[in-house]
């Protein structure tokens, strides 16, 4: 029994591995690793988190062919990126670029932290505090109050 839930934890840890079929895989190795890497750098767009090396989504098994006929036809590296960047938008790139327009997605993060701390120093900065120390009670001011105190 221990042995079936070892075997089944042990399956379920790779299944990831499992994504990259073995009729995609290219008789040369050195072109399958570079298939290999450029598949971990590409988003499918169907999982959305998750490299088209990883999912078994048809569309990730499209894309990892494709990856594999633009080097077959011998394309570099960043030709074939170039190509898919073309093809579907920079959102196929687990890694966007930082420039162009997406630099403001970027920095929209920190910025919004700079000024939400900006605000919070602003107002607490702002707050009207009590500065003025609290007056002794005068003479005449105790005596009432002991008065009022005696009467009830």
């Amino acid at each position: 029994m221990i042995r079936v839930i070892a075997l089944t934890l042990a399956l379920l840890v790779a299944m990831p591995s499992f994504a990259v079929e073995p009729d995609e895989i290219l008789d040369d190795p050195v072109l399958e690793e570079r298939a290999r890497d450029l598949s971990g750098e590409l988003r499918c767009l169907v999982c959305r988190n998750e490299s088209i090396d990883e999912s078994n989504a048809e569309l990730a098994r499209d894309l990892r062919l494709l990856v594999r006929e633009r080097l077959l036809a011998g394309d570099t590296d960043d030709e074939v990126i170039a190509f898919l960047v073309e093809r579907y938008g920079e959102y196929v790139l687990l890694r966007p670029s930082t420039s162009g327009s997406s630099i403001l997605l970027w920095l929209a993060g920190p910025l919004m932290l700079l000024i939400a701390v900006g605000v919070g120093i602003g107002y607490i900065r702002g707050r009207k505090l009590a500065t003025d120390p609290v007056e002794a009670l005068s003479a005449e001011d105790q005596a009432r109050l002991k008065a009022l105190l005696k009467d009830e």
